[in-house]
């Protein structure tokens, strides 16, 4: 094996790992968030979009980072709104998304392995009825720019700063909602040991 197949594999397990321990294993956790009593996956997801793309400006600030070189692909805005809700639907019925899926069933979770079961069913037929679909997944094609910066004329400081802001008042709300929720969050320790019911 080459050395980015076993530093995927290093990393990837690294992160399965650190997924559970954080209860994102259990679709009890994962689907709090869609009753907004637990906000931790919504905190968990933007903190990691922000912190790539503040990294990523600072790397192409110091220079490591050639911003010409790296690929951007079409901003495909129909398609994207169509794919997320139907990601967005999946996840609320089943209770994992692709990688938390896999965190249970390492887990030793049942429901984790027949919503993988689920999951490769569904990709093996996607890819099947894929020509009749194709259109459907270039939908809605921006033209205009392929990123935040270059779509509203700015530059990327001011779309990170605003990102940033963004990150603190998801921070404030989902605090303030998991306090005054009547079931309140599930904690890492009660995911992990199948228990969705609040202590408080």
């Amino acid at each position: 094996m080459n050395n980015m197949i076993i530093s995927g594999l290093i990393l990837g397990a690294g992160f399965g790992f650190a997924l559970e321990r954080a209860g994102f294993g259990s679709p009890g956790k994962l689907t709090a968030q869609f009753r907004l009593t637990d906000w931790s996956v919504f905190k968990v997801m933007f903190t990691a979009i922000v912190f790539a793309a503040v990294g990523l400006m600072v790397l192409e600030k110091v220079g490591l980072v050639a911003a010409d070189e790296l690929f951007v692909p079409p901003a495909f805005l129909g398609a994207a709104a169509l794919g997320g809700a139907l990601v967005g639907a999946g996840f609320a019925i089943g209770g994992y998304c692709p990688g938390t899926s896999v965190v249970g069933l390492m887990s030793g979770r049942l429901d984790a392995a027949i919503f993988l079961v689920g999951l490769l069913l569904g990709t093996w037929a996607f890819a099947w009825v894929f020509p009749s679909v194709e259109p459907l997944t270039v939908l809605g094609e921006y033209l205009g720019a392929d990123t935040l910066p270059d779509a509203f004329h700015v530059t990327d400081l001011v779309i990170n700063a605003i990102m940033v802001a963004a990150a603190v008042a998801i921070y404030i709300l989902g605090g303030y909602m998991e306090r005054h929720s009547a079931c309140g969050p599930v904690t890492a320790e009660q995911a992990v040991n199948g228990s969705t019911a609040s202590q408080s």
